[in-house]
């Protein structure tokens, strides 16, 4: 059958869903898009969900409704005994939200209590002399920035695992000069400029930014959206936003583009044969018709879309599973370890996974990443419907058209300019210092227009040291001149390819700004919004006698143009924060 042949399936069991038909030319409706009325929808074959008088203005007045009959769905397979290897390092532990949080006077105490985040201890300052290499996957996850503002909006301070301050950094675009066309993928920019923090201390930036595809130059797509239709994804922040992301999505799409539908709640069951991208108001029909209710089987429901994916797979395409859920799979398949090995799986198959979360009180995060960083994927968290369209229409190419793939960042440091150095975030996804050169090793996706940005805080030689040298320690002479602080490297493969390339370039002190003022503007905000991060999670490397209003002082002095808004938005996150720890200290 042709890649984009379309099939018809037979849904099974779940609430709101119908058989189809197959589409062809023949077939098609006439109407290509429109308002999803009920008339409109039933001449497709999708019936509007059951009116339930138990929900009004996104509000549960009692329990959900039961899921309506299902079938079984056979189990997966055991997962191999040996450990797999070759992805990068998720923390297994895992923290339960307000667990690790006393009850504070600025901030209300949160009733929610379900909420699982990976355990991720800060980053240690390390001796240059006795591990000179630090080397890690790229990131460029936005979840944690906009699961840190919900919490915030909220009044509470957020868990200090939910705070991934790499990815707060990464929400951020910082106008990085692209690549020069014919060179590598991405163009490295590196600044260093005085700690704000911490006396005698650099903070060093490294931003990496890809070039951008043109828009004709952007594959066709083969999406399969999962959707979690389970009880737990009843209430307005949930299926019902999660409905309205997806038709920003659908917006997007063209006549070359391929989209199925599948939703998984007791059972799994596909909505939507893959059906061309001109046809609109029939996918928006089927999500329409979805409705929440039942236990969550994540499994089969993304074995089902994997396979809807592989039937309709396009070596030329972008063949991808989107994953919209709370993360709460609370039937079937639960083991994050099963789970890594079934998209672990897939994602060497070509087709990759992309994950976003919902909702709030039993969210997931444990699970949400496990699975986008071992599906190539990206994960992100939906607060709002501003924040599906910037992620479904303003950043959408840098989501869904890769342009490198395993992308590593390594650097070196000389040990006789630098004396120690400590990577700001990145917890989750340190690497082994051997698994830069082995292409085996799986690493992060970076997008169309996609950027990466990376701070660390470096202790030059001459200043104080945070710990005691070595009494015994071998006195060695190093292979670089005094001028060079450290040396970058970044390894990545073009998409589809097995074997990578590098790219390099030395970090000298001529990359150095007299004064934090002085820097560029891109690394003023960095460190504004690393700062901000690491006072939320209570980092012991971040003085207390620089406070929220240092940060906001910081941060108002680098909002540069801010089109967006975004900058505007960060401050009054640091005010928010500052609100409640000024009520702690009594000011």
């Amino acid at each position: 059958m042709a890649p984009h042949a379309i099939r018809s399936v037979f849904t099974v069991g779940l609430a709101g869903l119908v058989a189809l038909a197959p589409l062809s030319a023949s077939t098609a409706p006439r109407v290509r898009d429109g308002v999803p009325t009920a008339e409109a929808c039933a001449a497709l074959g999708f019936a509007p969900p059951r009116e339930d008088r138990r929900y009004r203005s996104g509000q549960m007045l009692s329990a959900p409704p039961p899921p309506r009959p299902t079938v079984a769905i056979p189990p997966l397979p055991a997962p191999p005994v040996q450990q797999k290897s070759g992805a990068p390092r998720v923390q297994e532990s895992v923290v339960v939200t307000g667990s690790r949080i006393a009850p504070q006077p600025g901030f209300p105490v949160s009733p929610r209590d379900t909420e699982r985040y990976p355990n991720a201890t800060p980053n240690p300052v390390k001796r240059t002399a006795e591990e000179p290499v630090s080397t890690f996957s790229i990131d460029v996850d936005t979840a944690s920035y906009a699961n840190v503002r919900r919490f915030l909006n909220d009044g509470a301070k957020p868990p200090s695992d939910a705070v991934r301050v790499e990815e707060l950094i990464n929400y951020f675009d910082y106008g990085y000069a692209p690549p020069r066309r014919g060179q590598a993928p991405f163009a490295a920019s590196v600044s260093l400029a005085p700690s704000p923090w911490s006396a005698e201390r650099e903070i060093l930036h490294i931003g990496l930014q890809g070039y951008e595809l043109a828009t004709s130059a952007h594959p066709p797509l083969n999406l399969v959206f999962l959707i979690d239709t389970s009880g737990s994804m009843w209430s307005e922040d949930r299926l019902p936003l999660a409905k309205k992301a997806m038709n920003v999505l659908i917006d997007q799409l063209g006549p070359e583009d391929r989209v199925s539908l599948v939703a998984y709640a007791g059972s799994a069951g596909a909505v939507l044969a893959p059906t061309e991208g001109t046809q609109k108001l029939m996918m928006r029909c089927a999500l329409g018709a979805l409705e929440a209710g039942g236990s969550t089987a994540g499994g089969a429901g993304l074995t089902l879309a994997y396979d809807l994916a592989a039937q309709n797979f396009d070596p030329e395409a972008v063949n991808r599973v989107i994953l919209m859920t709370d993360g709460d799979f609370n039937v079937g398949v639960a083991d994050p370890e099963r789970m890594k090995d079934l998209v672990t799986e897939k994602r060497r198959s070509g087709v990759y996974l992309s994950v976003y979360g919902f909702g709030r009180g039993n969210y997931n995060d444990v699970m949400m990443q496990s699975l986008a960083q071992n599906g190539n994927g990206t994960a992100a968290y939906i607060d709002t419907l501003a924040e599906a369209r910037r992620l479904f229409r303003d950043d959408l190419p840098a989501s869904l058209f890769p342009i490198a793939d395993d992308v590593k960042i390594q650097v070196e440091f000389n040990p006789a300019t630098v004396a120690e150095y400590r990577l700001i975030g990145y917890e989750t996804r340190l690497l082994n210092r051997e698994d830069f050169n082995n292409d085996q090793v799986d690493a992060g996706e970076v997008g169309s227009g996609a950027s990466v940005t990376a701070l660390y805080e470096i202790t030059p030689v001459g200043a104080r040291p945070s710990s005691d040298p070595l009494r015994y320690q071998s006195r060695t002479s190093s292979p670089a001149g005094g001028d060079e602080l450290a040396f970058l490297k970044v390894r990545y493969k073009a998409p589809g390819e097995t074997e990578s390339q590098m790219m390099s370039r030395p970090i000298t002190w001529a990359d150095r700004a007299a004064s934090l003022p002085r820097a560029p503007e891109a690394t003023r905000w960095a460190v504004a919004v690393a700062a901000f991060g690491q006072k939320l999670r209570d980092d012991p490397w971040v003085s207390e006698r620089f406070g929220w209003d240092d940060i906001e002082t910081l941060a108002q002095g680098a909002r540069g143009q801010d089109v967006d808004g975004d900058r505007a938005e960060f401050i009054t996150l640091v005010r928010a924060a500052q609100d409640g720890q000024v009520a702690t200290s009594g000011r």
